[in-house]
């Protein structure tokens, strides 16, 4: 995978957070911090997506019936029983 250099901007403050990461030990140096940062950020987005679509389904799925919870018990004793 190639790879390409950028440059960004950081506040005081921003800067000395990614130090003290690196400090602790959870990161070799602030390209990883970064890189981190970019993986986390696309596993949240991928996550929002399926909930969205999810959510997309389910009022596309028709009108909402009324749950019986008896019911409901009573099919899941017979069927784990």
């Amino acid at each position: 995978m190639a790879t390409l250099r950028k440059t960004i901007t950081l506040t005081d403050q921003q800067d000395n957070w990614i130090k003290t990461q690196i400090h602790l030990g959870l990161y070799t140096n602030d390209s990883e911090y970064i890189r981190d940062l970019i993986r986390r950020e696309q596993e949240r987005s991928l996550e929002t997506d399926v909930i969205r679509q999810a959510l997309v389904e389910g009022e596309a799925s028709g009108e909402p019936q009324v749950f019986d919870a008896s019911a409901f018990k009573q099919k899941m004793r017979a069927a784990h029983a």
